[in-house]
């Protein structure tokens, strides 16, 4: 017999999904793959020879838990010069990807029983890595007509005597929400206010798009950045998903917790990737501002022509890579065997007749809604929506 703990989590739609497209890609399927969250473009050339490098020089023992004390350093540097908050290296945990980092920090902070508050639409892991660690979630759904975005009076109300963190992501997977800093500045407030931790995702904060800026909010005071776990990675600014390397920024307890925790979960990252990240961090930076500015471009193009679609309602994101489009309009649509009562059944319905993989919205607990990632070439984006669009328009309504 399994453990209840495994019971009593969901597997990952996503994963579950890109399995599916696989097997049909093996078939010799033409699938176009909206589905997956990671970036199409190569790490940059500085990160690919440090790895090189690395291999040259036989850096192969283990390292420190927490990583090599050089990438450290230059996370804390990172930290301080680009989101305006001090760490000591001491406070730094590079961790097998950011999802490690977060998991880190849950099993840190929480005890059976504890409540974790997660805006909804939401990442598919938050929910059950929070069961994982003994907790809770409470589910709190953001407002369309506010642009997803983050209402602290909606977390007060929220609030338990139980609650023990409220974890953020912004900008935000999947709806691409940038949360406005005097609202982060409100809900650190709140956090000081009925004492409860916040964990705070921020593994898309370079990917952010017109008049968006992305706040930490760790870096409000020094009250809120020792109740603040900061989660980061290299996976979406370096394109580096598969080298597996993320990382967390906390205080005190808090940070040797996380670090006690993974020395007994994984050890050590990855040494050679955590050499390649030191160079990420070091280098220049223009290839992390070309992916941004052809994301952009591609989101342009992408909203365009989903808002062409009729009855498709979109919010523009303002970061990260991910359209979230409203579906509800196709509900009781048919087509031959198909009918459509869910966003699932559509994304169903667009694999199968218009060969696209997109994610229904029901894996973010969001009913009604498809995410789609632009991080593909614009040839196989554009192939992708004008596929969709020819699909749609078949439904009878």
């Amino acid at each position: 017999m399994i453990s209840e703990r495994a019971k009593n989590i969901v597997p990952s739609a996503t994963i579950g999904l890109s399995a599916r497209v696989e097997e049909l890609a093996a078939q010799g399927v033409d699938v176009i793959k909206l589905n997956i969250g990671e970036p199409d473009f190569p790490p940059p050339e500085n990160v690919c020879a440090a790895a090189v490098a690395a291999v040259e020089a036989r850096f192969a023992k283990y390292t420190a838990v927490p990583g090599i004390v050089e990438l450290r350093r230059a996370i804390c540097a990172k930290l301080e010069r680009d989101n305006g908050v001090r760490y000591a290296p001491s406070g730094i945990c590079v961790s097998t990807g950011a999802k490690q980092a977060l998991q880190n920090a849950l099993l840190a902070l929480c005890n059976p029983g504890d409540e974790v508050i997660l805006p909804t639409p939401g990442w598919v892991s938050y929910s059950e890595m929070i069961k994982l660690a003994g907790a809770r979630p409470v589910f709190l759904p953001c407002r369309p007509e506010t642009g997803f975005a983050l209402e602290p009076e909606a977390v007060r109300e929220a609030l338990t005597p139980r609650t023990k963190a409220v974890l953020i992501c912004t900008p935000q997977n999947p709806t691409g929400a940038v949360y406005a800093e005097d609202s982060l500045r409100d809900l650190a407030a709140l956090a000081c206010e009925r004492d409860f931790y916040l964990i705070a995702d921020e593994i898309y904060e370079k990917l952010i798009y017109d008049d968006a800026r992305h706040f930490s909010v760790a870096s409000v005071s020094e009250e809120v950045r020792r109740r603040t776990v900061t989660v980061n990675g290299f996976s979406k600014a370096f394109a580096m998903p598969g080298w597996r390397l993320g990382y967390s920024a906390a205080v005190g307890d808090v940070a040797k917790a996380i670090a006690d925790i993974q020395g007994h979960m994984t050890s050590a990252p990855n040494g050679i990737a955590q050499k390649a990240a030191l160079a990420g961090l070091a280098g220049p930076q223009d290839a992390v501002e070309a992916m941004r500015a052809e994301y952009q471009r591609r989101r342009d193009f992408a909203c365009e022509a989903l808002r062409a679609m009729p009855g498709v309602e979109l919010v523009k994101p303002r970061g990260a890579f991910y359209l979230f489009p409203k579906v509800t309009a196709f509900y009781g649509a048919r087509l031959g065997k198909y009918r459509v009562d869910s966003s699932r059944d559509l994304a169903d319905y667009l694999l199968e007749e218009a060969k696209i993989a997109v994610v229904f919205g029901e894996a973010f607990f969001a009913p009604g809604y498809l995410r789609l990632s632009y991080a593909t070439s614009m040839s196989q984006l554009q192939e992708a929506l004008r596929r969709m669009a020819d699909a749609l328009a078949r439904l009878r309504r």
